[in-house]
């Protein structure tokens, strides 16, 4: 009997959003091109849950409920966008992501798959005696 590996969810997250500025329109067009054919691909194989583009900018709230502008638009830190992937491991959400056209102009993709829990809720549930420090 064979098993159908089972796939969970990764987080592909899509750095720096002024990939485009030393291009010529050409370029700017081919590159654009290549990453819909990626997308499409990726999409039509199953592997795409959800995706979308990100604002260039933002609010950052913090404990004070401060709230300050950014990321700033042109920074190469900015995220421009994510996918949710549908893979067998990290390890396949690592080859899915080098697919991606956005590395050849300075983008980056951080690879994370989603938890059960949040890392530092079960952190903190450790400390309180409260969880296994299994990790």
């Amino acid at each position: 009997m064979s098993t159908t590996p089972t796939l969970s969810e990764h987080l592909l997250l899509f750095r720096n959003n002024a990939w485009y500025h030393d291009l010529t329109p050409g370029e700017i067009e081919d590159a654009m091109t290549r990453f819909t054919a990626w997308f499409e691909k990726l999409s039509r194989e199953g592997k795409v849950k959800s995706s979308a583009p990100l604002a260039a900018a933002g609010k950052t709230i913090t404990s004070q409920h401060m709230v300050t502008d950014g990321p700033f638009a042109e920074s190469k830190e900015a995220i421009a966008g994510f996918f949710v992937v549908r893979a067998g491991s990290i390890d396949e959400a690592v080859e899915i992501a080098k697919g991606s056209p956005g590395l050849e102009y300075g983008q980056t993709v951080e690879v994370r798959p989603f938890a059960v829990d949040a890392f530092e809720n079960e952190k903190a549930r450790v400390k309180a005696g409260q969880g296994d420090s299994g990790c």
